[in-house]
């Protein structure tokens, strides 16, 4: 077993993760994204989180973004919920300004 499968173990019992059918499909239809391939971000060692004020009307919300096993980054809106991580939405990382803050840090 490698240390990121070891370390995924370890977190995955500490992070709960919740996702309402319409937003699996959507993510999955819209962008191509599994939950479990979105999830995997949560444990990237480089990823880098920022919060989401324009967007956090009625709920704190953060972005994440960070690669997948495969090295796939993914943009990742979402808010806790009862020490809940809820993901509202999953895309690829592509756009330019997005791009550059990820590798601006990394």
């Amino acid at each position: 077993m490698g240390i990121y499968n070891l370390v995924m173990l370890i977190f995955k019992k500490q992070l709960e993760f919740e996702w309402d059918s319409g937003n699996i499909d959507k993510n999955w239809q819209k962008h191509r994204v599994k939950s479990q391939e979105a999830e995997e971000v949560f444990f990237n060692q480089d990823k880098r989180e920022y919060p989401d004020p324009k967007h956090s009307k009625k709920e704190i919300r953060k972005v994440i973004v960070g690669k997948t096993r495969k090295g796939r980054k993914l943009f990742i809106v979402y808010t806790f919920r009862k020490r809940v991580i809820r993901i509202i939405s999953v895309r690829d990382l592509n756009k330019r300004k997005e791009a550059e803050l990820y590798e601006k840090t990394a």
